[in-house]
């Protein structure tokens, strides 16, 4: 007699309803169990249909208990979407997932190209005429600017214009002539200190090779490389504050050490290129990509860099913040080469 209403509403609800009641047994089901079913179960007929068509043919009656895996499975993707937060939010997988190595070199040699694009014209920003003033140059060079090293070493060249002329100097004269690059007391003891080296060891000529360059006085790595390619054709990459600080922008690498960041981009560049690039790359961070103000709104390779919102996004603000050739200042040689497109930069004392 308690089976018969069981029955019969089973038969009036329809074959999915009688399965789901199968489930927990058509003998002696409660009406309160009866109810929670109703409640957690969707309206029977179209689950059947929206969820599993195979639920709604004749014969299947076990496709709809519960506890199996057709039953647990989510009514529609959009359901399992909406269990995970983090991928309901726009944009989030795409941030989320890391650069591959392949990528990032693909990316890095593109901005190199771009930059070259940009920047036909990039060259040691240090005026030489010879290796030796070259090598001289780079270490005053030091906790200053190109330019007013430039203005300051006229007069330098002029007084010692030899590694023998110089190493055989009044301490004091040569601290007075190199006093607007600051730190002059250490940088007269390097430069007349290689100087001397050079006239002892290498017989007044500065040297080509690396390991010969780096045992002169106050010459490192980044002294060398400057020496080596721009003197001697000999490819290496020039780290200073510049491209380190681009280097990790660009996401090349994420060491802080000179030496760990030249090997990293070392890997991803070509030789051939390693000379050329750091001309482009430190170009750019004087001119465009600034430490505290990058002027990204005013910067061509915006497509390419994931730091891009660092600096002033507002084309016009950013226009503001160029500097050199690229805001119409002058640039820092006053003898740049011929293809410069810039004004060469005044004298040291002169105006402009």
């Amino acid at each position: 007699m308690s089976n018969s209403p069981v029955r019969a509403q089973a038969k009036g609800a329809g074959r999915v309803s009688a399965e789901s009641n199968s489930a927990v047994g058509e003998h002696g089901a409660s009406k309160r169990a009866k109810a929670a079913n109703r409640k957690s179960a969707p309206e029977p007929g179209r689950v059947a249909d929206s969820r599993s068509p195979r639920t709604a043919e004749p014969g299947t009656p076990r496709t709809a208990e519960p506890g199996t895996r057709r039953a647990s499975k989510p009514a529609s993707p959009r359901a399992s979407k909406s269990e995970s937060p983090r991928a309901a939010e726009p944009g989030t997988s795409r941030a989320a997932k890391p650069e591959s190595r392949l990528a990032m070199v693909r990316r890095a040699r593109r901005i190199n190209r771009e930059l070259a694009e940009v920047y036909p014209y990039a060259h040691p920003e240090l005026d030489f005429r010879n290796p030796f003033e070259l090598l001289v140059a780079t270490v005053l060079s030091a906790q200053t600017t190109d330019l007013r090293v430039n203005q300051t070493t006229p007069a330098l060249f002029a007084k010692y214009p030899t590694p023998e002329d110089l190493a055989a100097a009044v301490p004091e004269e040569v601290e007075e002539l190199i006093r607007p690059t600051g730190f002059f007391r250490a940088k007269t003891k390097s430069i007349m200190g290689l100087s001397a080296a050079l006239r002892d060891d290498f017989g007044g000529e500065v040297p080509g090779r690396l390991e010969d360059l780096v045992k002169l006085p106050g010459v490192g790595r980044k002294t060398a490389f400057v020496v080596l390619g721009n003197a001697f054709g000999v490819p290496g990459i020039t780290v200073d504050t510049h491209f380190m600080r681009l280097a990790r922008r660009w996401r090349w690498t994420e060491s802080d050490d000179p030496v760990k960041i030249e090997a990293e981009v070392a890997t991803i560049f070509p030789k051939s290129e390693w000379t050329m690039l750091s001309h482009r790359v430190i170009f750019h961070g004087r001119r465009i990509c600034h430490a505290r103000k990058p002027a990204c709104g005013a910067c061509p390779i915006t497509h390419l860099c994931p730091s891009y919102g660092e600096g002033e996004t507002d084309p016009e603000k950013a226009a503001k913040l160029l500097k050199y050739e690229k805001g119409g200042f002058p640039g820092q040689r006053l003898n740049p080469p011929p293809d410069y497109p810039g004004r060469p930069a005044p004298p040291l004392g002169a105006s402009g």
